[in-house]
């Protein structure tokens, strides 16, 4: 129904006008009480599905990527498709606009997006306020910098949502890996990353302290674009840091072997979706085996089916998330790859 009626109906317009309809059509959807028909279609339940990692129990491995729903408006709603865990953001202290339009682009003959959004969200404190809802789900916190700061003073940015979202997220991940913000990535680096990260390190045994409340776990999402010394220095700066773990991996500034229009290619931003498959796997494999599977590990990155899950999951993912995947196979994803875990598990 999905790719036969309703996605090539969608991709006849703008992908972030897109966007904005199909959330404000979950809005909908949920005020006539649609919603449990929609987790009665798409959700599995079955403890073999259930996941145990840095403290919080995850009911199925699936979950979905930052970037869908930054401003956490949606995340009851999303979840009713069957995803186990929902990541927000990525958010920044102050609003921000982000880049400017056109710069969401799909290449439907690579099934891949480009996206130069710039980390446009209503900033941290209109989060806060949208995540004062029951959950329904766990959620994780995505954090990054405004554009306008500067790399020496990033620390201050992340703390700052840090603090906000401390009472109101399951876990945090720290952006320092999108290629829309200029400068960011040099954040990567292993000075300027593990002094960051142990400034969020220190502020979260404080806050857990003096509200008398348990750590939130603090993962850390990477370039799919690092060498093999970079990754290695990853493993170092987890190690250091005693992090929670790494999310593998972001958007790509790669176009290497794009079926896709040279005009299309050409577009600046991180490319997602099918042509990333082989290298966030390779990425989630080495970081695996080079540490001796020391932390734990959450894969993203070109996974359109079961197989391709199957494949991260076996490469040492513990969790996987999707994102592009889900835009161009449609919910029932979620329950498919569910689905062929359990039928792994059984065999």
């Amino acid at each position: 129904m999905y790719k036969l009626v309703i996605r090539p109906i969608l991709f006849q317009f703008d992908p972030e006008k897109v966007h904005h309809l199909i959330f404000n059509a979950l809005r909908f959807f949920s005020r006539i009480g649609l919603s449990g028909i929609f987790r009665s279609i798409y959700s599995v339940n079955d403890p073999r599905l259930e996941r145990e990692l840095f403290g919080l129990r995850f009911k199925n491995p699936v979950g979905l990527a930052a970037g869908f729903d930054k401003d956490a408006k949606l995340y009851n709603e999303l979840s009713d498709f069957g995803f186990g865990f929902i990541e927000i953001g990525t958010l920044t202290p102050k609003p921000q606009d982000g880049n400017p339009k056109k710069r969401l682009f799909r290449l439907k003959e690579d099934q891949a997006i480009i996206n130069r959004m710039g980390f446009n969200n209503k900033g941290v404190l209109e989060a806060v306020e949208n995540l004062k809802k029951t959950h329904r789900v766990l959620v994780g916190g995505n954090i990054g910098k405004n554009k306008v700061t500067p790399n020496d003073m990033a620390a201050n940015d992340y703390l700052i949502c840090f603090d906000a979202l401390f009472d109101h997220v399951d876990y945090f991940v720290v952006n320092v890996s999108s290629p829309n913000t200029p400068g960011l990535r040099e954040l990567q680096d292993r000075k300027p990353l593990t002094a960051l990260l142990k400034e969020l390190k220190n502020e979260n045994t404080k806050l857990a302290n003096a509200k008398h409340n348990k750590e939130r776990p603090i993962l850390l999402k990477i370039a799919p674009d690092l060498t093999d010394d970079q990754l290695m220095d990853i493993i170092g700066i987890v190690k250091d840091t005693e992090i929670d773990g790494v999310i593998a991996s972001n958007t790509t500034i790669a176009r290497d072997n794009l079926k896709s229009s040279v005009v299309l290619k050409q577009e600046a931003g991180g490319l997602s979706g099918r042509p990333l498959t082989k290298r966030s796997t390779e990425v989630i494999r080495f970081l695996s085996q080079k540490s001796n599977k020391a932390f734990p590990i959450i894969g993203v990155g070109g996974i359109h089916s079961a197989e391709d899950a199957l494949e991260k999951l076996e490469a040492g993912a513990d969790l996987i998330q999707l994102w592009t995947g889900f835009i161009y196979e449609g919910p029932a994803l979620i329950k498919k790859i569910n689905k062929a875990i359990i039928n792994k598990a059984h065999s």
